[in-house]
């Protein structure tokens, strides 16, 4: 059996005890190509409120390449930078620096807190990409699960990006098995973090729908029980119904986890999801030759 059938069998075994993405993090196969250049830079007093950086073997100021800022998920109230790098890394291969930020969690925060954060993060990500070959005017933002919502959220509500005063900051922003409409709230993840909102219509990425909004591409997977792909397909709709720019991709027979696990070699010939979310930036931040 080779290495990475081995490893397969392994991480179907504990996926029931362990976290399988965390397995990828610490025993997955890494894309070459890549790197980390760059950990634990703050963006904010938090100790929460660091980022590190990955980019392309070569990148470098004279020849900047696009900037991807990446949040993970974990319902709002876990996960970590450090069991995401492999995930960072396979974007940076791809031909991007991409900044995989921490954020404040519940219960140290509620909404909009975590929100606040991943805007923040953007903006300071701006501020130093420049440093590692990243051009911080083709900026897109990215995430999976509740890192999708976050992505969502601070590309569609313009107050975001304003209460940071880079308004126009984010060109193109992508979801991975992101809720987008989730009310009311009835999963304890969603009341522990947005219960205490005066409006909970606030809180959900489907309000802002709106024309000039930056394009989006929304992947979910079909055999998804955690968040349904209902949520995609509604806000692309709700896109189309403004005028704005969105296209949804459904993965027959995927779950979850599965649409970010199939960034690492190892799943990635279940489906082209890192292909696709990749051929997206490209197309919508590269410039012309």
């Amino acid at each position: 059996m080779t290495r990475r059938a081995t490893l397969a069998t392994l991480l179907a075994g504990f996926a029931a005890a362990c976290s399988p993405l965390g397995l990828l993090n610490s025993l997955g196969p890494r894309d070459s190509g890549a790197r980390r250049v760059a950990r634990d830079l703050p963006y904010g007093g938090d100790p929460r409120q660091k980022m590190d950086v990955y980019a392309p073997t070569g990148a470098s100021p004279g020849s900047p390449v696009p900037t991807l800022v990446f949040f993970y998920g974990g319902g709002w109230d876990s996960g970590s930078r450090d069991v995401y790098g492999w995930a960072a890394q396979a974007l940076a291969a791809k031909g991007f620096v991409v900044v995989l930020p921490d954020y404040r969690l519940v219960p140290e925060v509620h909404f909009p807190g975590f929100v606040e954060d991943a805007a923040l993060a953007t903006a300071v990500a701006a501020d130093r990409v420049r440093d590692f070959g990243g051009d911080p005017d083709r900026l897109g933002v990215l995430g999976h699960s509740a890192g999708a919502h976050l992505a969502m959220m601070i590309a569609l509500d313009r107050r975001y990006m304003a209460a940071v005063d880079r308004p126009g900051l984010i060109k193109a922003a992508a979801g991975l098995a992101g809720p987008y409409e989730f009310l009311p709230f009835d999963v304890k993840a969603a009341v522990n973090a947005f219960g205490r909102a005066p409006d909970p219509t606030l809180t959900q990425p489907i309000t802002f729908a709106r024309a000039d909004a930056p394009p989006l591409w929304l992947g979910h997977g079909t055999d998804d029980t955690v968040v349904h792909a209902e949520d995609t397909r509604l806000l692309c709709e709700r896109m189309d119904a403004v005028g704005g720019t969105c296209t949804a991709r459904f993965y027959e027979g995927l779950d979850h986890a599965d649409l970010v696990a199939t960034f690492s070699p190892l799943f990635r010939k279940k489906a082209p999801v890192l292909a696709e979310v990749s051929d997206f930036f490209h197309r919508t931040l590269d410039r012309p030759a």
